[in-house]
């Protein structure tokens, strides 16, 4: 797995390369934990180029976005394959994240 990140009008986007699975997990985990920084930060996580997440990768996600709310920011999702969105649904997991069609749209979402 690979991550690159970029800015975009104060919302950081991250755009993960690849498999999140437990080879990768912690450092997936750790690219999301320092990208929370301080108060208000909002996080798109750019699924477009994920081929697989794990459940490994869920929970990292779910810990990642307890800590953005605890600092008032927030995570969302974006471009989810329909294999990975089904997964979403399946675990419920899209019930407790906002999805969009692309990172485009959730960097506008974040804005408003």
């Amino acid at each position: 797995m690979h991550i690159t990140e970029q800015a975009s009008n104060g919302v950081v986007v991250l755009h993960p390369v690849g498999r999140i699975d437990s080879g990768s997990t912690g450092e997936f985990e750790s690219v999301l934990m320092s990208a929370i920084g301080g108060d208000g930060t909002r996080i798109v996580v750019d699924m477009a180029q994920l081929s697989y997440i794990s459940s490994a990768g869920l929970r990292s996600l779910l810990v990642a976005a307890k800590a953005a709310r605890a600092k008032r920011g927030s995570i969302v999702l974006s471009a989810m394959a329909p294999h990975i969105r089904e997964m979403f649904d399946v675990s419920g997991f899209s019930s407790l994240f906002q999805i969009h069609a692309d990172a485009a749209a959730a960097v506008a979402a974040l804005e408003g």
